[in-house]
């Protein structure tokens, strides 16, 4: 890839408001937003394999809070932490609520289960407990850091948290779920709830077999299906949270499957158009469009052909899903199924999806498909004809290849900064860091690509993560000064506690924690124009 041509995809001029993200445009307190010009020089990292969070110049962290972290008299933080969404208040936006996802658990760092013993339903519900995602009421202290207001109302949802299905049919016999795990990415409504996505679901209680009562259980990981007899149909949907009263839904209108994001839009006639990929090898590229104003349950699933570039509507009435499967509930439960037979365009791990606020334009990050020889993985450009998203014509390019060249692997999570520049994370497995063909990578980074000055158009590692684990869930302050990042999964290789791999944040003999942090610094100042 040629430096001009990636500057022609991350484009040049000012930040039009009327393409940013509506939840993104109602943060900003300014008019207008320029990109920033930057004079000085960004100046990255080698990749690191410490067992520390490693900052590029002119960047610093200050820990928020960690796995088993005190939230209220019953709740403590939970595991994994992934995807954050910062919503601030309205009169003051040095205060706010953080949404923070709890994705999958460790059983022996939560509930001192090992490997060949007997699960009790003790140790099932401490698991169940820790997954799910956190609601945390948090504030900007005198000194500019972060942090929880003492006393407030934080709260807790997880896996055996009742959630209803935004539904009128009932789901495997059910109108309501019980919890929510695996949550891995997602995204803001124009209201201010958040969407969070239930990944790899099948790795809790199976995967249902189509036309079938059976259950397949051997993607099941846990053994929580010994405990509770639940429904793998309930699992692997977007849920939307309300940040005020912690209640939630499950979108049935956006479909079943291993939902990395789901990445919201609001159209200029109130309609809403939701991107989500599916986060698997050979899968796809999903997008809803809503039929009314504000309705995440009155519209139409598309699936997408990238080689043709259309948007194929996953609809009963189509005479091809008609012969396989009995109604549109049906349909959206085996989503992987349908868009297989409608002819959808396998892709390599489609996961998070963030809309160029310069350009409008969607881009995908996929993350690797190892058994295809694509290590590395790769960013992709949608545009949609006309600037329309509600278009179902599209062209799609690859603009971001991974690999020694770059400097980059495995990208994962993606996110702009209120000065249009591009940031992002690595996603290499624990089993694979360090070992052939990720030796020179060293631990999961995160990375950044100004979007103007001398240096637009490279990519900077500008972060590097504790022994084993992985940055996730970038998500920036409106005002730019701080950027909110989960440190997942440190020490996840750890399969004896005599034995750590990773002792972060604590250090000395510590447990390793997974935690959030808050990254600061006159780097971020400049990159954002403040």
């Amino acid at each position: 890839m040629k430096r001009r041509n990636f500057l022609q995809f991350l484009g040049t001029g000012a930040v039009s408001m009327s393409l940013l993200p509506p939840f993104v445009h109602a943060c900003n307190s300014e008019e207008k937003r320029r990109i920033s010009s930057l004079t000085s020089l960004v100046n990255g990292i080698a990749p690191s394999s410490e067992d520390e969070l490693v900052l590029a110049e002119g960047l610093s962290f200050k820990r928020l809070i960690s796995f088993g972290d005190v939230l209220n008299q019953t709740e403590t933080f939970g595991f994994n932490n992934d995807y954050t969404a910062f919503v601030p208040d309205h009169e003051n936006s040095d205060k706010g609520t953080l949404w923070v996802n709890h994705e999958y658990t460790h059983d022996l760092f939560i509930s001192g289960y090992k490997d060949g013993e007997i699960k009790t339903k003790t140790q099932a519900d401490l698991e169940l407990r820790s997954v799910g995602g956190s609601i945390l009421r948090v504030q900007r202290s005198s000194d500019g850091q972060w942090e929880l207001i003492p006393g407030a109302d934080h709260k807790r949802l997880h896996g055996l948290s009742e959630i209803p299905f935004n539904w009128d049919q009932p789901i495997a016999g059910s109108s309501l779920a019980i919890g929510t795990f695996q949550n891995c990415s997602g995204g803001v409504t124009p209201w201010g709830s958040i969407l969070t996505c239930e990944e790899n679901y099948q790795h809790a209680f199976g995967e249902a077999i189509h036309g079938s009562d059976e259950v397949d259980y051997h993607h099941g990981t846990h053994g929580w299906e010994a405990f509770y007899d639940h429904r793998p149909e309930h699992y692997g949907w977007v849920v939307e949270v309300d940040l005020t009263t912690g209640k939630a839904q499950k979108h049935v209108a956006l479909g079943r499957f291993c939902h990395e994001c789901a990445t919201l839009i609001e159209l200029a006639d109130g309609r809403l158009v939701v991107y989500s990929g599916d986060d698997g090898n050979d899968q796809f590229l999903y997008k809803f469009i809503s039929a009314v104003p504000g309705s995440l349950k009155e519209g139409t699933l598309y699936v997408a052909n990238i080689d043709q570039g259309v948007w194929m509507p996953m609809d009963i009435s189509d005479e091809r899903l008609s012969s396989v499967f009995k109604d549109q509930t049906e349909v959206l439960i085996h989503c992987r199924k349908a868009g297989a037979i409608l002819g959808a365009t396998p892709l390599d791990r489609p996961e998070d999806i963030e809309i160029d606020p310069v350009t409008g334009d969607i881009l995908m990050a996929c993350t690797n498909n190892k058994p295809k020889g694509n290590y590395h993985g790769q960013i992709m450009k949608v545009i949609e004809d006309g600037g329309d998203y509600a278009s179902l014509t599209f062209r799609s390019e690859v603009y971001l290849t991974g690999g020694s060249a770059l400097g980059f692997t495995c990208p994962d999570n993606l996110a702009f900064d209120q000065g249009g520049n591009l940031w992002f994370t690595g996603d290499m497995s624990g089993s694979s860091m360090h070992k052939a063909p990720y030796e020179t990578f060293g631990n999961n980074g995160l990375f950044l690509v100004p979007r103007s000055g001398p240096q637009a158009g490279e990519v900077f590692q500008v972060a590097s993560g504790p022994m084993d684990s992985e940055l996730t869930g970038p998500f920036f302050h409106p005002d730019g000064k701080t950027l909110f990042l989960s440190v997942q999964h440190p020490g996840e290789q750890t399969n004896d506690l005599e034995n750590l791999t990773s002792h972060w944040p604590d250090g000395g003999d510590a447990l390793p924690k997974p935690t959030v942090v808050c990254i600061y610094g006159p780097l971020l100042d400049i990159l954002n124009g403040v």
